[in-house]
């Protein structure tokens, strides 16, 4: 029987969300300040009153964009060093342990950056589909080279990704509103199954 596992990663695995703990993990001064500045940016996201990817994307850029791709990949190492697997629930590591590896494919797929989640996705010996970083002559321009991996696009990228394969069974996880049209092409869906 030959199965397909689909985990979201913030919040489905971990117990906070990465992308505030890696900037502030990289540049903790250049953090503090460019919160401080995109505060309000956050607000109006919350109140649906301003593009989620747009506000992402400003924020990520402020702290990163004109780095080294080299130093990038240095520090989320480091940042995987530091934080495995204490930010991942207990239960979904023992889960993802015990997942019988004969027959079976195991993909990450987040709107994290794929920066600091690829090392995640390797030590849990899984494959990634992420928000994707662009780089230029090896430094971050600051923009992403593919669409923001949420929602429709999940599967948009799990479609493209798996074509031509067949499972016998499709089981997915994760934890908001951004990850329901996953759920929907599971043949099993598991909402908050880890908290």
């Amino acid at each position: 029987m030959k199965k397909l596992y689909l985990f979201d990663f913030d919040g489905t695995l971990t117990y906070k969300d990465t992308m505030f703990l890696y900037l502030h993990f990289y540049n903790e001064k250049k953090y503090f300040w460019n919160f401080l500045k995109h505060i309000p940016l956050f607000v109006l996201v919350k109140l649906h009153l301003a593009n989620a990817e747009k506000v992402k994307k400003s924020f990520i850029s402020s702290i990163l964009k004109g780095e080294r791709e080299e130093k990038i990949n240095r520090v989320s190492q480091e940042f995987l060093n530091k934080f495995y697997p204490k930010i991942i629930r207990e239960n979904a590591l023992e889960f993802i342990e015990n997942i019988d590896k004969e027959n079976t494919e195991s993909y990450l797929i987040t709107a994290s950056l794929d920066i600091w989640v690829k090392p995640f996705a390797e030590k849990m010996g899984m494959k990634l589909l992420a928000t994707e970083a662009r780089f230029e002559n090896g430094i971050f321009t600051g923009h992403f080279k593919t669409r923001n991996n949420n929602g429709k696009e999940k599967v948009n990228r799990i479609k493209k990704e798996i074509e031509g394969k067949k499972y016998d069974k499709i089981i997915a996880f994760g934890d908001t509103s951004g990850d329901l049209p996953m759920l929907s092409l599971a043949h099993e869906s598991h909402y908050r199954f880890f908290h």
